[in-house]
């Protein structure tokens, strides 16, 4: 008999490798010929192709993790843990040897309205896809909308999982991916893939699926039939792929960004409890409460949150193995002064490191396990920690210090030119990668306790949906019947820190919108500055200003605001012709 396999544990080492040798070496004692792929922390190993599956008598899973089930459909399967197929090994292939004599259902019933479907009209095509982007908010559902309102034009079917700021949501089921006719990624962060591996995938950023939804569809359902045959090869797909657009080391930085933001937020609205209970000086008396949410939101989360953003952007070039090196790495920076730069640094250095240690070791099969657990967190670690303690962090050190210095220093035209390039930069592509690059400067500056120019970019980052919301009600010529039912929304979204709000407007007509949106912000970000206003907050748009503390100088903070949505509203009115009827 020919017999197939899949072993797999949740570290992939042991119980993985145990039970695949034992299921091989007593199946060719009993006479069967039996093929064994196991799934663990580095990957699939020796993958089981559909001419594999397609001639085996039997399937076997051996799992103590959930393992796709979808490329054996039809074949005798027998499930059990790997545990059971390590002690008792020639009972778990008798039992799936049983299995053969019974006729398998000719297909079973959950599967039946598939095929119909596919009889009926082969157009209704079966599509899934996940949504992520850095901050979990804007872009990961206004992508997955987008998807959306493109199937139904098209008319297939449609399931998006958006993996946001509150954890995913719509999750994709292993009956969804299963019936899926392809898989599309639209993030601007790291996705786990193994879900889909033998999917025809397409991967691309959340701006090319909000653009033009119907083409990234057509792009996905035109990969090849089958996709990749393994884990590792549909990653490099989804790399190669990516490549086209955004990726590289601006992915690699956002994921960090995104793991980190939730620590400095935490850490953010402590730091402004602690200021409004025992103010500035809160920190100085821990026996009170001020003190502790002091320590909770200074001493620990924005200590913290260099080393989670070292250790996520590792994990994003080398996947877990990088995490250990990168945090190490992360924490190293902080504790020798060269904060949120040192720690972009170690994460860059911990994940390139981590990846090329992985190409290069070579073990035997037996001790593969041991890579991901072992040899590479602790050779890539030492490594890592001494590179940053002997060269990398002193000099970055230096220019962390000498950086914070001027920006400490920084008063009339200075403040004046920084405040008006940071906010410009907030509206120049709103979520796009200049937008990003600015607010990352800013949140990184807060570990230093220096607010001046978070509290400028999230007034340059409110201005753009504000204006234009304004403009749509007060110059409806301007505007079609569409963009004038968006101004509503847009006053919201403005007013909730999420510039992207604007970008339907700009998309229409990014000549004339974009130069009066960076106009807008550009002022707002110049009076936040000159006028000294600090934010402890990385985000929270105009309802920071109801926590106590969160900001300092409120009145010119809102008249920069203000200020800023007025001239975006009254350059709108100059640069944009009426709409013809």
């Amino acid at each position: 008999m020919n017999l197939v396999a899949v072993t797999s544990c949740p570290t992939g080492i042991a119980h993985t490798l145990l039970a695949a040798e034992a299921l091989k070496k007593t199946a060719a004692s009993l006479g069967h010929h039996l093929l064994v792929e196991t799934q663990g922390s580095v990957g699939a190993k020796n993958v089981l192709t559909e001419r594999e599956i397609a001639e085996a008598d039997a399937v076997i899973i051996a799992a103590d993790v959930h393992v796709d089930t979808g490329r054996f459909s039809g074949k005798p399967l027998f499930e059990t843990r790997t545990a059971e197929a390590i002690r008792n090994t020639a009972t778990v292939i008798e039992s799936a040897l049983t299995l053969v004599s019974k006729p398998v259902a000719e297909p079973s019933a959950p599967a039946a309205p598939m095929i119909e479907a596919a009889a009926v009209g082969a157009s209704r095509k079966q599509l899934v896809g996940i949504t992520s982007c850095p901050t979990g908010i804007a872009h990961t559902f206004m992508a997955a909308a987008a998807l959306e309102k493109a199937a139904k034009a098209l008319g297939y079917a449609i399931k998006v999982e958006t993996q946001g700021s509150v954890g995913a949501k719509n999750q994709l089921s292993a009956e969804d991916i299963a019936a899926a006719d392809a898989v599309i990624i639209a993030a601007d962060t790291k996705v786990d893939l193994s879900r889909f591996a033998g999917k025809p995938l397409y991967s691309t950023s959340t701006k090319a699926a909000m653009h033009d939804g119907q083409a990234v569809i057509k792009t996905a359902l035109a990969q090849p039939v089958g996709g990749s045959p393994n884990l590792a090869e549909a990653v490099e797909q989804a790399k190669a792929e990516r490549s086209k657009s955004r990726t590289g080391a601006y992915k690699h930085l956002m994921t960090g960004v995104s793991y980190m933001l939730p620590v400095v937020i935490a850490g953010g609205l402590a730091i402004a409890l602690a200021f409004a209970i025992g103010g500035i000086h809160a920190g100085d008396h821990p026996e009170t409460l001020a003190g502790a949410l002091s320590q909770i939101g200074g001493a620990t989360a924005f200590h913290l949150f260099v080393a989670v953003l070292s250790a996520f952007i590792a994990y994003s070039v080398a996947d877990r193995p990088g995490i250990a090196p990168g945090l190490v790495g992360g924490m190293l920076a902080q504790n020798l002064g060269a904060g949120f730069l040192g720690g972009i640094a170690s994460g860059f250095l911990a994940g390139y490191l981590t990846r090329f240690l992985a190409e290069k070791i070579k073990l035997p099969v037996n001790l593969e396990g041991l890579k991901p657990v072992l040899i590479l967190p602790f050779v890539a670690t030492i490594s890592v920690g001494l590179l940053m303690i002997y060269v990398v962090a002193p000099p970055v050190h230096g220019l962390n210090q000498a950086m914070n210095d001027w920006l400490n220093s920084m008063r009339g035209a200075n403040a004046l030119l920084l405040g008006v390039l940071l906010g410009g930069m907030m509206a120049f592509d709103m979520g796009g990668p200049v937008n990003k690059a600015a607010y990352t400067f800013a949140v990184g500056l807060l570990a230093s306790k220096i607010y001046t120019p978070m509290a400028a970019v999230m007034a340059g980052g409110m201005t753009p949906a504000l204006g234009l919301g304004l403009a749509a009600f007060l110059f409806k010529k301007r505007f079609d019947n569409e963009e004038r039912e968006a101004g509503g929304p847009a006053l919201v979204l403005g007013l909730s820190f999420i510039t992207e709000g604007a970008i339907p407007f700009a998309a229409k007509d990014p000549f004339r919108v974009i130069p009066a949106l960076v106009l807008g912000s550009a002022t707002a970000g110049a009076i936040s500055m000159v006028s000294g206003v600090q934010l402890l907050v990385p985000h929270g748009g105009i309802f920071a200003v109801l926590i106590p503390g969160a900001v300092t100088h409120l009145l010119p903070y809102l008249s920069a605001i203000v200020t800023g949505t007025v001239v975006t509203t009254a350059a709108l009115f100059v640069l944009k012709k009426p709409v013809r009827a």
